[in-house]
């Protein structure tokens, strides 16, 4: 099978043409037997038409109407991609006839060819006053012809990162705009189109979060067209698509609709293998998730620059990519229908994550952080805690069940939990056994409790909190991972006194309709955990805050301290031992030799003596080295402890290799010696050339 899906079968038939060739079903449109038809590079007549294949033989020299076909290519791999922002940044900056003559020498162009390329750099350059590289992506907003706003992101980088980039910034632009966004990718960026937007859309909208972008492709990728011909193909492979004849070709419009059908049916099983091994195949074969999200942090650090230009025109990168994307929705109704868009698919995150090799949240997670996060929900801090009987009321409301210790662990005195006892003469909060123990519930909970666990309600409840709820037991769930950090199943089970195989059916299905995640979370833990996504939201954000106050920079005053405090200059030392400790602190740092024994020794150790550093360097152990000249009569140098010179000093500066010839072993180990270490005294080449004695 080729680019255009071509099948060769040669059978043999009584047509002008010896032999005959056959094609796929859906390759030839509206088309009948007796046409003519150019695919690849030569025409075809169509013989017959069967009911799982089309019969043609070849028909030179006749004119025909080419078949509508989309065929698959691989995206454009980061290397490449970063390589041509490379030189495309060289050549804007070389002259132009040293450019031409790069360009011809080295990659094959001739010369008219390569005159082009540098124009066309050149007025992109002119239109945008930047071209997208391997440092800078461009992002140009322009109007079509409807007044509506395209942006077009330009970058080098290829496919397999724009595709799932464009995924995941139509759902964050759904997620926070609601707006239903189009957008088409290729090898050179991607486009995405606003419709009814009179302001030029945020450019921030399109650049999603590091951290978040994995689960906003995943969200993206199962209703996607891309997932469906994955998972028909995977299916074929798998043998789950058998055929109904043995030894015939099944048509392609049957092998979609069947897998279509099993779709259907494995989008409920979130452990499906085939559902998996798609999600793989597409976030790690297609798609290049870890260069995303390695691009998407180089910008959140600054380290790739975004260009924003609003253009009344399109810039000639742009112009490029809009003509895809006319194309592309040109003919967006000859797509198969039963690939077109796939059903939304619940996945088990947890066997995903095992798949691609992902870390858990065990390893990303702090632990204080999520013991902080787990008091906070709780109301257990101070500033969480109920200071009124209105206050109590809406504790119960918000946390659920609490007994009588619970209540008083969250108020700010003892006389405010005495207040339950006027709730509930005034039915505000009502008293009831759950799990043997006597607990709180606010009056507005009563029919979901007795429906989910069958407690039994006091008398004289009003009627309107009597109706039955749809989803007691679901509602008991969410509301106990909205205010628990992580727990496990087994955790949830003991407080209702459920069992625990009714606990996991319940979580799961919660899960299942994206109301919970489920996964691996508690640092030190073990099993299946269960969360709310704000939860883990919120703790994700507490652990990179903790991480960032650790490398936070501080204040000048503060490191002017510690640095005088640090090199001794605030409290000298004294000793033998100092003026080593000194050098090493100060090895490869260039100091000026003016003033090395006049002003920077001194400055660190008490009663320094000049001649101490002669020692030292006459014993070996300290050894200086040049690194540039001050005028005719001054220089800077660098200290190094003779044992440390090699791995400290910079590249390019390390000794060079001698020319030995024929020697002794005595001889050749000394040079071997000297290569390493550079010039030694007698002691190390002593020692190298095996020792013995000194005399």
């Amino acid at each position: 099978r080729g680019l255009f899906g071509v099948y060769m079968a040669g059978a043999e038939r009584s047509t002008p043409a010896a032999r005959v060739g056959e094609l796929d079903e859906e390759m030839v449109f509206e088309s009948h037997v007796g046409e003519t038809f150019v695919l690849g590079a030569s025409s075809w007549r169509i013989e017959d038409i069967t009911h799982d294949r089309v019969l043609v033989s070849p028909a030179p020299g006749q004119p025909g109407k080419m078949p509508f076909w989309k065929g698959d290519r691989a995206g454009r791999p980061i290397e490449l991609g970063l390589a041509i922002g490379r030189l495309a940044h060289d050549l804007l900056r070389l002259p132009p006839a040293t450019a031409v003559e790069r360009l011809t020498r080295d990659h094959d162009l001739d010369p008219r060819a390569a005159e082009n390329l540098l124009r066309y750099l050149r007025d992109e350059m002119a239109a945008t006053g930047a071209v997208p590289d391997a440092s800078t992506i461009v992002v140009e907003r322009v109007r079509d012809e409807f007044g509506d706003w395209r942006i077009c992101v330009l970058s080098p980088r290829g496919g397999r990162i724009h595709a799932p980039w464009a995924m995941a910034a139509t759902a964050q632009i759904r997620a926070r705009t609601g707006v239903d966004v189009e957008t088409l990718w290729g090898d050179d960026g991607f486009v995405v189109r606003f419709p009814d937007v009179d302001a030029p859309p945020d450019t921030q909208l399109l650049v999603p979060d590091p951290d978040d972008v994995q689960a906003l492709v995943v969200g993206q990728l199962g209703s996607s067209a891309l997932f469906a011909a994955k998972f028909r193909e995977n299916a074929a492979r798998s043998l789950l698509l058998p055929k109904r004849r043995a030894g015939m070709r099944a048509p392609l419009w049957q092998q979609r609709k069947r897998a279509a059908d099993l779709l259907a049916v494995a989008a409920r099983y979130g452990s499906f293998p085939i559902l998996l091994e798609t999600y793989r195949e597409c976030l790690r074969d297609f798609f290049d998730m870890p260069a995303l999200v390695s691009t998407l942090a180089d910008i959140r650090r600054r380290t790739i620059r975004v260009v924003t230009v609003d253009a009344d025109t399109p810039s000639p990168f742009a112009a490029s990519l809009l003509f895809s994307y006319v194309a592309s929705f040109l003919y967006d109704g000859d797509a198969p229908l039963a690939e077109r868009r796939a059903q939304a698919l619940s996945i088990d995150q947890a066997q995903l994550r095992e798949l691609l090799g992902d870390a858990e949240f065990r390893e990303l997670l702090d632990a204080e952080s999520v013991e902080a996060v787990a008091r906070q929900l709780q109301r257990l801090e101070p500033r969480w805690q109920a200071r009124s009987a209105d206050g109590i009321h809406d504790l119960l409301l918000g946390l659920g069940d609490l007994t009588d210790e619970e209540v008083r662990d969250r108020t700010v005195s003892a006389d405010i939990a005495v207040r339950t006892a006027s709730l509930i003469d005034q039915r505000r909060i009502l008293s009831i056994r759950i799990a043997g123990e006597a607990r709180y519930i606010a009056a507005e909970d009563a029919a979901r409790f007795r429906d989910a666990l069958g407690v039994v309600m006091p008398r004289g409840l009003p009627e309107a909190l009597l109706q039955p709820v749809a989803d007691p037991l679901g509602d008991l769930a969410r509301r106990y991972a909205r205010t628990h950090a992580p727990f496990a199943a087994e955790e949830f089970a003991a407080r209702y006194s459920l069992g625990v195989a009714v606990a996991e059916d319940v979580l799961t299905r919660l899960a299942l309709d994206g109301q919970l995640l489920e996964g691996e979370f508690r640092p030190g833990g073990t099993g299946r955990e269960w969360t709310d996504a704000g939860v883990l939201r919120l703790l994700r954000q507490r652990s990179l805050a903790k991480l960032r106050r650790e490398i936070d920079p501080v204040e000048p005053a503060a490191l002017g301290r510690f640095a005088a405090t640090w090199h001794g200059v605030s409290a000298r030392r004294r000793g033998a031992d100092a003026l080593l400790d000194v050098v090493e602190q100060l090895q490869g740092a260039p100091l000026v030799a003016s003033i090395l024994e006049s002003e920077i020794l001194p400055a660190r150790i008490e009663g320094y003596d000049p001649g101490d550093l002669d020692v030292l360097m006459a014993a070996g152990e300290v050894v200086w080295v040049g690194v540039d000249a001050l005028g005719e009569r001054d220089g800077r140098v660098a200290l190094y402890l003779a044992d440390q010179l090699i791995p400290l000093l910079p590249p390019g500066r390390s000794p060079g290799a001698l020319e030995a010839p024929d020697l002794g072993a005595h001889e050749q180990a000394l040079l071997a010696a000297l290569r390493t270490r550079g010039a030694s005294f007698f002691g190390a080449l002593h020692d190298a050339a095996g020792g013995g004695y000194p005399d």
